[in-house]
């Protein structure tokens, strides 16, 4: 059996812990090489006595160089994506062009730079496999089936503000918008998740993952976080993917794909212990930064990466203190009606309108 070297950059968030947890188990198949973190020294210094890894960096440190090196280590024949934001582009291109397996957790790699990322696979005979769970479900379910894929339904929990009306919702505390109701995850992707910015990210990487139009990519809520996708075939069958709320099983998936292995810690799934599954439609009047994202995507050119800038930028200075949970979409918004339309064409084009769109949100979150 022949062991997999693998890199993982944000090995000390919760993905990157995950991941760990998944190798910890499968150490017979998979040798950690490489692991970066973007600021946690403590965390980082435990994994490294622990896993002994060729290489180890810490942006905060050594500057985000090292994510670089650890994604293109030539020992590492997979590179988990873990970081989070645009910070994570750089890496991803650069494995895909040195013929890595990218097990991408950093959806907005796709997000901001779709084409290029998809050119950058091409060029290097690199490979893509989606970690998020939604996008994971869809890529279980299709596997022989490409052809005859028609739709994709992804499945939203609401988050903890799905039946808050909208003028509740504009005065929401940051406690209250870190407090998922199915999922734990950072901060940034927890009020992601409560202003489904984080799925509108979700429909432009599927857009681009699976080749489908977006108006074949729908959205519905479901609180349970149960039922991970549902994949739409020309017969008119529609298969999807049931689980209870975990990222190891995924990321097994991206690191075995297409293969399984057994998995004996993962919590078996017991329909009646999932109980009543229910779904719920997604309301875009008050979830404005999901509809500005879509809007974003189908506009495509550089508008989906201010859409990604705007959002980091107005989602930090949330959790700053500095602004309202309500203006979070306004910042958004307002940030790309003041875009100029651009090709996203080259790495520098992308890199430009992200920079243009950070310094206009930064003004508005002020």
């Amino acid at each position: 059996m022949t062991i997999q070297g693998v890199a993982v950059l944000g090995s000390t968030g919760s993905i990157g812990t995950s991941t760990l947890n998944v190798l910890r188990r499968h150490s017979d198949r998979f040798r950690l090489v490489a692991l970066t973190a973007g600021s946690n020294a403590t965390l980082l210094a435990e994994q490294i006595k622990e896993w002994q890894p060729d290489f180890a960096g810490l942006v905060s440190g050594t500057g985000p160089a090292c994510l670089i090196q650890a994604a293109t280590h030539p020992e590492a024949r997979i590179v988990v994506n873990a970081v989070v934001g645009f910070a994570g582009l750089a890496a991803t291109l650069a494995a895909l062009k040195a013929g890595k397996r990218v097990a991408l957790a950093n959806k907005e790699s796709l997000v901001v730079a779709g084409e290029l990322v998809r050119a950058a696979a091409l060029a290097g005979g690199g490979e893509l496999v989606p970690v998020d769970s939604e996008h994971s479900a869809v890529l279980q379910c299709i596997a022989g089936r490409e052809a005859a894929l028609r739709r994709l339904i992804l499945t939203a929990s609401g988050g903890p503000f799905r039946d808050w009306p909208p003028d509740r919702l504009q005065r929401a505390s940051i406690a209250e918008a870190l407090n998922h109701p199915t999922w734990r995850m950072g901060n940034k992707i927890s009020v992601d998740s409560a202003t489904l910015a984080n799925k509108a990210m979700e429909v432009i990487e599927a857009h681009h993952l699976f080749g489908l139009p977006y108006d074949r990519v729908e959205v519905v809520v479901h609180p349970q976080s149960i039922i991970h996708a549902l994949v739409g075939l020309a017969d008119g069958s529609v298969l999807g993917q049931l689980g209870f709320p975990s990222m190891e099983l995924p990321i097994l998936y991206a690191l075995t794909h297409p293969e399984r292995l057994d998995d004996a810690a993962g919590r078996p799934f017991d329909p009646v212990a999932a109980g009543t599954l229910t779904f719920e439609p997604l309301r875009a009047d008050t979830f404005r930064a999901f509809h500005a994202g879509v809007l974003a995507g189908r506009a495509g050119g550089t508008a989906p990466a201010v859409f990604n800038a705007a959002n980091e930028v107005a989602v930090e200075a949330f959790l700053a203190g500095r602004i309202a949970f309500g203006r979070i979409a306004e910042v958004i918004e307002q940030t790309l009606e003041q875009h100029r339309a651009a090709p996203a064409d080259s790495l520098d084009a992308v890199q430009d309108a992200d920079r243009e769109a950070r310094a206009i949100a930064g003004r508005l979150a002020a």
